[in-house]
């Protein structure tokens, strides 16, 4: 029987061997519970580690284990996110396969201005964009067309994303990249906002790579004077989304030709990252079919009720077996 040490992130420190039973109980932690179950239902052998800010619960949990696979589910360590590429580099040292990307992968799409520059070198459309890091002087580069959202460049999930961050002047700029410096602690990025669907790409695969059905967010209710974009609320907040009907659907209703374009350039930007095994793409397409690539995102989310588990879903893979072609994908890197 295979054996696979579960890997996730804890809020707080825990020693090996806690069960997880209480924050299983919790819909935040469906994703840890999920795969959790789903590991168990392939048949294989599974331990379950939470990390928190001591790496040495890590070793000591593979010296005694000796798992054959882990699972990585690891998205923060002591509560910073950027360091989820240490920790997958560790497992890179240790020679034990891994799920999810590498640890260059993670770092390039942790920078989402480094993402940008290596996709927009190799031909593949995003937005013009400029990084403005801390403790340097700011100002509206004359090559940008207004109006310009500005981003944390490091943060996820959309934190730090909101209807004040579509700025159209130098001042409104200069206002946002402060906030982004001094109340969130990131270095901050400025795209030019690309007006056009917003579409969610799921990709998976090796060598062989398969795009799953897209999924669509749709902006309802949403005023015709506010922005349509992506902003925390907008993916976070419940109530918000009902307010407003922000809904997140299968794009059933693009044309073929336009789906197999949409498809190439995701799996284009997939092996330029070097991704070898899930991520998804962030993507707008204008009125002129013109696909430019917002995000990429390693390791997203395995929750089932997230966009790429739904799209395994509508693309015919239960989830017992995208979790388990997940651990087939990290002992043929």
């Amino acid at each position: 029987m295979k054996k696979v040490l579960l890997l996730f992130d804890s809020p707080y420190l825990v020693k090996r061997g806690y069960d997880f039973r209480k924050e299983f109980s919790d819909f935040d932690w469906d994703a840890e519970r999920e795969v959790y179950k789903a590991l168990l239902a392939c048949g294989y052998q599974v331990k379950m580690l939470g990390l928190y800010n001591d790496i040495s619960f890590l070793l000591e949990e593979i010296a005694e284990f000796k798992p054959d696979v882990i699972f990585n589910l690891v998205e923060v360590f002591n509560q910073k996110s950027h360091l989820d590429k240490n920790v997958a580099s560790v497992l890179e040292m240790l020679q034990i396969p891994y799920t999810g990307a590498s640890p260059r992968s993670l770092l390039v799409c942790c920078d989402k201005g480094l993402t940008k520059t290596i996709l927009n070198f190799h031909k593949i459309k995003v937005p013009q964009f400029h990084t403005f890091y801390r403790r340097r002087k700011v100002w509206l580069p004359k090559r940008m067309n207004s109006p310009l959202i500005v981003k944390p460049l490091s943060d996820e999930a959309s934190r730090g994303l909101s209807q004040a961050s579509l700025v159209e002047d130098e001042k409104g700029l200069v206002e946002r990249v402060k906030f982004i410096h001094e109340s969130i602690g990131d270095d901050a990025i400025i795209e030019e906002y690309i007006e056009g669907r917003e579409f969610y790409v799921s990709v998976i695969g090796t060598y062989r790579l398969k795009v799953l059905p897209l999924r669509e967010l749709t902006f309802g209710k949403l005023p015709e004077d506010e922005p349509k974009i992506a902003t925390y609320r907008a993916k976070w907040d419940y109530d918000y989304r009902k307010r407003w009907q922000l809904k997140n659907i299968f794009a059933n209703d693009l044309a073929s030709d336009l789906r197999k374009k949409i498809e190439k350039v995701c799996k284009r930007a997939y092996r330029v990252l070097n991704m070898k095994s899930y991520a998804r793409f962030d993507i707008r397409v204008t009125e002129e079919e013109k696909i430019y690539i917002l995000e990429a995102n390693a390791n997203p989310s395995l929750d089932p009720d997230d966009e790429l588990a739904e799209s395994a879903k509508k693309g015919g893979i239960k989830y017992k077996d995208l979790i388990e072609k997940i651990v087939k994908f990290s002992t043929k890197r």
